[in-house]
């Protein structure tokens, strides 16, 4: 199968063949970052990728850097607080004049769900969403199936938790898109205030005790919650949250006894998640990034142009790229 597509938006379109595609090509190129001492291929040489994030980001802005860098392309980094954005100009005209200065793909974030289709519709070079407002995080919903798959070996079948703010969280609807495609059992659990009964109509169980939710599972996805919300009233308090749906030494024990546990990112300790589950033995947490640098990689690699059965490009000495 060859990758057809200009632009990576969402999992919702995406068919289980293409996401296959991906999860394959980045077996490849997570060989490359873990298990050679040069970390770098000529996949991208000569593209140029620019970064344009106009909501804060360590985790996924960095991981998309070091993704295109491995591959050898130009990155520009572009935070939105001190470019044109504060003066008033429009998205359109952003990405306008970035395809202007003859650019390949562009990586977007932004606050507002569908802004990375819209200017995917008005540019020729390739959008990859990296979280639109409460719609989708496709990466990140391709790195969780990544891990998911790497230690279960198969998706269909599997049993996944998501809790926490589901209601508010991008990194949820991308995960329920594709798990379900794939095969698996998702379960939504969270308070009710944060879990939306459509969920169900999306084709998730939805649980508001954490320990019916818990059971028999062999993943569970913890969200960040946002605290911010606590002061909207959708939770009465930190501490009641914690002691309802935290996931710590004791509740992980209602999932089954070789569930791992995963996060997005970044972690609240001691409210979502305890330090001795996100450090602990069924903890897959740092395994997640460095996943996410070889998913992103083979999203970054196929809409660039590669061939799926050429990846990663390096078989012989004279594909790798010597360090300057």
């Amino acid at each position: 199968m060859e990758w057809t597509k200009k632009d990576l938006l969402t999992l919702e379109d995406l068919s289980v063949e293409e996401m296959g595609l991906i999860l394959d090509t980045a077996i490849s190129f997570k060989e490359v970052i873990t298990q050679r001492e040069i970390k770098k291929v000529p996949a991208l040489r000569g593209k140029t990728i620019v970064n344009l994030f106009y909501e804060p980001s360590t985790r996924t802005r960095t991981s998309f850097e070091l993704a295109a860098k491995r591959l050898s392309a130009d990155v520009v980094n572009i935070a939105t607080q001190t470019s044109s954005v504060v003066k008033g100009e429009t998205l359109l005209d952003t990405v306008r004049t970035l395809e202007a200065m003859k650019i390949d793909i562009m990586i977007m974030r932004h606050p507002n769900s569908g802004a990375p289709g819209l200017a995917a519709q008005n540019l020729k070079a390739s959008v990859i969403n990296a979280g639109d407002g409460r719609h989708e995080h496709p990466t990140q919903g391709l790195l969780d199936i990544f891990t998911m798959r790497d230690k279960k070996k198969d998706i269909k079948g599997l049993k996944v938790a998501i809790v926490g703010d589901i209601a508010h969280s991008r990194v949820a609807r991308s995960n329920l898109w594709g798990l379900l495609k794939m095969g698996a059992e998702v379960r939504m659990i969270g308070p009710a205030t944060l879990v939306p009964d459509a969920m169900k109509a999306l084709g998730a169980k939805v649980f508001n005790n954490l320990k019916e939710g818990l059971e028999g599972v062999d993943v569970i996805n913890v969200l960040r919650l946002q605290l911010e919300r606590q002061q909207k009233g959708l939770f009465p308090t930190v501490r009641e949250y914690a002691a309802l749906y935290g996931i710590n030494r004791q509740t992980v024990q209602y999932a089954k006894a070789d569930c791992i546990v995963m996060h997005p990112g970044p972690m609240n300790r001691g409210i979502e998640i305890s330090s001795d589950v996100a450090d602990g033995p069924q903890s897959v947490i740092n395994e997640q990034v460095t996943n996410g640098v070889a998913v992103r990689m083979a999203i970054l690699y196929l809409v660039g142009g590669g061939k799926p059965h050429e990846a990663p490009l390096v078989e012989s000495a004279k594909d790798i790229v010597q360090p300057s």
